[in-house]
């Protein structure tokens, strides 16, 4: 069986509920995980310098997918998706994680440190890992990927090559 690779990694508001996921994908035996820290809550690097680690692997294609968490996750979803072919979604629901690979396609699940126990963290991931692009709605499946090709194209022109 061919594990999915999901690289991670946290400022020190994130810490705590990156330290609960990581320990929890390690334990399903499915998943690689990739953990570009923080280790300890003695560190200190700011989501500015923690997501981009993440998204580049993304970006490369040699994860999978990415999760990236700090104290509200927005911080971190707006620096992974200055990466192109990164689509980063905040989630601090199960259904927003759901919806974000389904509707979106995203690639990136940010959550909050601050909002999210780790206990729902992990039902977050959870949801987001079960589910690809456009599986439940397989009825707006053409429409979903005809506007993920028009997101595409947006991308395309706003950023350079």
């Amino acid at each position: 069986m061919n594990k999915r690779v999901v690289a991670i990694a946290s400022d020190k508001s994130g810490f705590p509920l990156k330290a609960a996921v990581v320990d929890y994908l390690q334990d399903r035996g499915d998943i690689e995980v990739r953990d570009f820290g923080l280790g300890s809550l003695d560190e200190n690097e700011p989501y500015d310098g923690q997501a981009p680690k993440v998204a580049r692997m993304v970006q490369r294609g040699e994860t999978d997918r990415g999760i990236l968490i700090c104290g509200t996750g927005q911080g971190m979803a707006i620096v992974a998706n200055k990466f192109r072919g990164v689509y980063a979604v905040v989630a601090d629901t199960v259904f927003a994680a759901e919806r974000g690979r389904i509707i979106n396609n995203a690639n990136v699940l940010t959550m909050g440190g601050w909002i999210t126990a780790p206990r729902l963290g992990i039902e977050i991931v959870d949801a987001w890992l079960a589910v690809e692009f456009t599986q439940k709605m397989e009825d707006r499946a053409e429409w979903l990927k005809a506007a993920y090709g028009r997101v595409q194209t947006i991308e395309a022109s706003n950023f350079e090559t």
